[in-house]
């Protein structure tokens, strides 16, 4: 009996006098250049260290990774996975998207070089802080490109590309669309893409194609859609590690062998189950695609250790 009760009373003790995880990882609101994000402490907060900047993909992505056909929480996941090892994190909302959405008052104005920008931006605001010690960029899918070019004009320890297109986006849209496209759509879209390919606008765009190649969208595009990820990583030297999701189905193996190939020395993770959301996913398609406006599903548990290694050692 004594001993029974000597047990309940440890138990106790340790649930009321122990601070739990959630109480250590405290986030609080960030701005800078008419941005808006959320900075997540460390469980070590107090302690000075690197700090992670969290660059969003493609579209209406949100500083979580949400958007309005889009629910996966991926980079508040990830914020936290690197908050429980003690590294602190910044992610904010692009313009446009969110708090930041006074950044973007007409869609035609929108440049991709306003989001690498603001990523530098964010950066040299996270710098600026007496308990960072140094700055990794970590981009996923559209994001990892913002991050390849604004290390080409901020001093940062390290580059976190995740789920990276390794090909200019007119090739990777072409793959895109040959397959999941019927016939007359197909060609109709493939030839857009070619006009803009050549630096051209496209007049009468059919409305099933309104979401991707929209009048108002077509300056943005015609300003990424020659930039190449691979050439633009070469001329990076700073540490880079590229992970790539294995079920991604976005993004094909040869993006990250382009990757590789401008940088043999990276550090290169392959995740056998991962999908684009960077959460294990099934071998079919509808359950691939269930994970997109799935949040309650975690990272896939070889997402983080391999980042926090990575961040540790480019940090020293």
């Amino acid at each position: 009996m004594a001993a029974h009760l000597a047990s309940a009373l440890m138990a106790w003790l340790i649930i009321f006098t122990l601070p739990t995880m959630a109480q250590h990882m405290k986030e609080e609101p960030w701005s800078g250049g008419g941005l808006h994000g959320t900075l997540q402490h460390a469980t070590d907060a107090d302690m000075r260290g690197p700090a992670i900047l969290i660059i969003a993909g493609s579209g209406p992505t949100d500083r979580n990774g949400n958007g309005p056909n889009l629910s996966t929480d991926t980079y508040k996941l990830l914020a936290r996975g690197f908050a429980e090892a003690g590294i602190r994190s910044l992610r904010y909302d692009k313009r446009g998207i969110g708090e930041s959405k006074a950044l973007v008052t007409r869609e035609e104005d929108a440049r991709f070089g306003n989001f690498v920008d603001d990523a530098v931006t964010a950066a040299r605001s996270l710098q600026a802080r007496p308990d960072v010690s140094a700055i990794i960029l970590a981009g996923h899918s559209e994001g990892a490109l913002i991050a390849i070019l604004a290390a080409q004009k901020i001093d940062v320890a390290g580059l976190i590309l995740l789920a990276s297109t390794g090909r200019p986006l007119s090739a990777v849209l072409r793959d895109q669309l040959q397959t999941a496209l019927p016939g007359p759509l197909r060609d109709n879209a493939l030839a857009i893409l070619d006009k803009l390919t050549s630096g051209e606008r496209a007049a009468n765009v059919r409305p099933e194609l309104n979401a991707l190649f929209r009048p108002s969208v077509q300056p943005f595009l015609l300003s990424l859609i020659k930039l190449d990820p691979a050439a633009e990583l070469a001329r990076v030297k700073t540490p880079a590690l590229l992970l790539h999701a294995e079920r991604d189905l976005q993004i094909g193996r040869a993006d990250f062998e382009a990757l590789r190939q401008a940088r043999p020395d990276a550090r290169r993770v392959a995740l056998p189950e991962a999908n684009h959301t960077l959460k294990s996913s099934p071998a079919d398609r509808a359950g691939n695609v269930a994970l997109y406006t799935n949040r309650a599903a975690p990272l896939d548990a070889g997402v983080m250790p391999p980042l926090i290694d990575f961040v540790r050692s480019a940090a020293r």
